[in-house]
């Protein structure tokens, strides 16, 4: 089977593009870490599990990033998997030219360093295990060192270029 090159010319607009992935909800994370003893951390909404042998998941991030650098060169990182009352962190880690781990981000060092946020409903430590540049972006593959599940409430989600709450389907 022959496969024709794909070229730019085969790509929709970036801007219907954009509406199009504004209808697909998507659970929210903050990845955080340490690097030279300061923690960094963001806000990402591509988080994904990757493979179960071995426990892999996956996040991409800007290429255009500023936390990206300090992030990128940590030797381990965390995820946050945040409960649905916890917009304002993810906003939070979302901005830009300020502290995310300052007054009224709650958060302690984890078993390997990296900062973990309080009231999430799951941590994972990961090991960096691969990475790719896909695009604008960078896919960030890494191993699950550690679980812990804290609150297994509701998750937040965002959607449409909001955060919000899942609402389960009433039993039929």
């Amino acid at each position: 089977m022959t496969v024709s090159p794909v070229t730019a010319d085969h790509a929709v607009e970036s801007g219907r593009f954009r509406r199009a992935l504004a209808v697909h909800a998507s659970g929210v994370v903050v990845i955080t870490a340490q690097s030279d003893g300061v923690p960094v951390g963001l806000t990402a909404t591509s988080f994904s599990s990757v493979s179960l042998e071995p426990p892999l998941v996956s996040f991409y991030v800007d290429r255009s990033s500023t936390t990206w650098p300090r992030l990128g060169a940590a030797d381990h990182f965390a995820v946050n998997i945040l409960a649905s009352d916890q917009a304002e962190v993810a906003a939070r880690f979302a901005r830009k030219s300020i502290d995310r781990f300052a007054e009224p981000t709650r958060w302690r060092p984890g078993p390997l360093g990296a900062p973990l946020l309080q009231d999430v409903s799951a941590h994972l430590i990961c090991l960096p295990y691969e990475r790719a540049e896909v695009g604008d972006h960078v896919l960030v593959v890494g191993l699950v060192a550690e679980a812990d599940v804290h609150q297994p409430g509701r998750p937040l989600l965002y959607h449409q270029g909001r955060f919000g709450r899942f609402l389960a389907h009433p039993d039929a």
